[in-house]
């Protein structure tokens, strides 16, 4: 049943990982009640699906989270940059707090931002910039209308303020079109080698230990469309109170996978483009189980999860 299953499978995530795009997006998040260990606010900023850049409320310095940022922009640009986010910090800090004054909400609540762009595969580029409040969409920016679309009254009164300043619109506009497209292309060509980069590493551990004599294993294969694929798999006992975990490494990202104790074999498909992981466990005799992970997931649903993976990447 498990060969069976595999090619099905295999093809499903080959559709899903045609199109190969770049992008460039920012994540900004301010919290009003930050608990600990969580700063007030967070700055993130990504290639494809790699950090490449951090700041946050504590140590109030925009740094480099991949080698080739730090080689190849000078400090001017990073104080420069520091100062502008010291800024961001406080406006998202009053905007919050009118935020929930409107809501009439107290304690804990969240305000996010995140802007960015792609750059397609036949040479096309889109650009976004929306707003979420307790990560739901509360404004997103039309960049052809020069307007703002609000979810909500509250939102209207944001979208009334903003529109107001059609110099800002205008700039708003000109940023996603053409300066961000520019830095993205800047830092692919800085970071090259990593975001070109196709080796994968999967290692099944037992209880936290290297298994390596107990697995077997496929090489890493071409798909036929710019992708590759390789798999691993182990017998697990049933039995057992062991814990196996398997681990995978493409491009810096690091993923950990847990298998179910009661399944007595669990194959694992990787499919991966540049920056993406597309794990597919196969349980014998149990089911079928999709693991994916994109490169913050579509544009919709990347706010939502802008807060946790924020705080995972600065505590990391």
């Amino acid at each position: 049943m498990t060969m069976l299953l595999l090619p099905l499978l295999v093809v499903f995530l080959v559709n899903h990982s045609q199109a190969r795009t770049h992008s460039l997006r920012y994540f900004r998040l301010a919290v009003s009640d930050p608990v600990p260990g969580v700063p007030e606010f967070i700055s993130v900023g990504y290639v494809d699906s790699h950090p490449i850049t951090t700041y946050d409320s504590v140590t109030q310095q925009k740094e480099p989270r991949a080698p080739w940022m730090a080689e190849n922009l000078v400090p001017d640009h990073w104080e420069r940059y520091t100062q502008l986010l010291r800024g961001w910090q406080q406006t998202f800090t009053v905007e919050l707090r009118h935020l929930q004054r409107h809501y009439n909400h107290s304690g804990l609540h969240t305000y996010q931002r995140m802007i960015g762009c792609e750059l397609l595969e036949d040479g096309s580029t889109t650009g976004f910039l929306q707003y979420a409040y307790d990560g739901r969409d509360f404004l997103s920016f039309s960049k052809d209308t020069l307007s703002w679309v609000a979810v909500d009254n509250v939102a209207h009164i944001t979208k009334r303020a903003w529109e107001a300043n059609l110099h800002e619109l205008q700039y708003q506009k000109n940023w996603l079109e053409e300066e961000c497209i520019a830095w993205l292309k800047r830092f692919l060509e800085y970071g090259r080698d990593t975001l070109e980069r196709t080796e994968i590493s999967m290692t099944w551990m037992k209880n936290g230990e290297d298994i390596a004599q107990e697995v077997d294993s496929g090489g890493v294969l071409p798909s036929g469309d710019g992708t590759y694929q390789m798999w691993v798999s182990v017998d697990l006992d049933p039995q057992s109170k062991d814990i196996y975990s398997c681990h995978v490494e493409h491009c810096g990202l690091q993923m950990v996978l847990e298998a179910p104790q009661e399944s007595a074999n669990v194959l694992l498909v990787v499919l991966t483009a540049s920056g993406t992981i597309i794990l597919t466990t196969v349980l014998a005799g149990v089911g079928v189980l999709t693991w994916r992970r994109w490169a913050w997931g579509e544009r919709r649903e990347g706010l939502q999860g802008a807060a946790a993976a924020a705080v995972s990447l600065l505590q990391s």
